[in-house]
């Protein structure tokens, strides 16, 4: 990106593709660090591929983005937020473990284990 005009227009082309707040508490939310911390590490790519993903399988999933979720070394951190499930922390994550994510966890209801935070020695 080089100019001023780029980034409205990357901002326009986002802002129908990830909510910035949480608000529907009935439906499955997938949040991703993006605090300076999680954008260093990465975490601007892993946010795109799950919005990308999600839209087109169609799926009625929420993708929010957050400030500091308060691990670092773990950076980028992905939450995914399910109605009457409690929350699931992946750590480390990049844009190819989105896809796993997306196929095992939203759709076929399987943690992916070796993503999340309790893999994490």
């Amino acid at each position: 990106m080089k100019t001023l005009a780029e980034l409205n227009a990357l901002k326009e082309k986002m802002k129908n593709k990830v909510s910035i707040r949480q608000e529907d508490g009935d439906k499955t939310k997938i949040v991703v660090g993006m605090a300076t911390c999680g954008i260093a590490a990465g975490a601007r790519p892993v946010l795109l591929a799950f919005s990308e993903e999600i839209a087109g399988q169609g799926l009625d999933v929420t993708v929010a983005q957050a400030g500091c979720i308060g691990m670092c070394q773990y950076e980028p951190i992905v939450e995914i937020f399910e109605p009457g499930k409690e929350k699931v922390t992946y750590v480390n994550m990049d844009a190819e473990k989105v896809k796993k994510i997306i196929e095992s966890h939203i759709v076929g209801g399987k943690i992916v284990l070796e993503y999340t935070v309790g893999s994490v020695s």
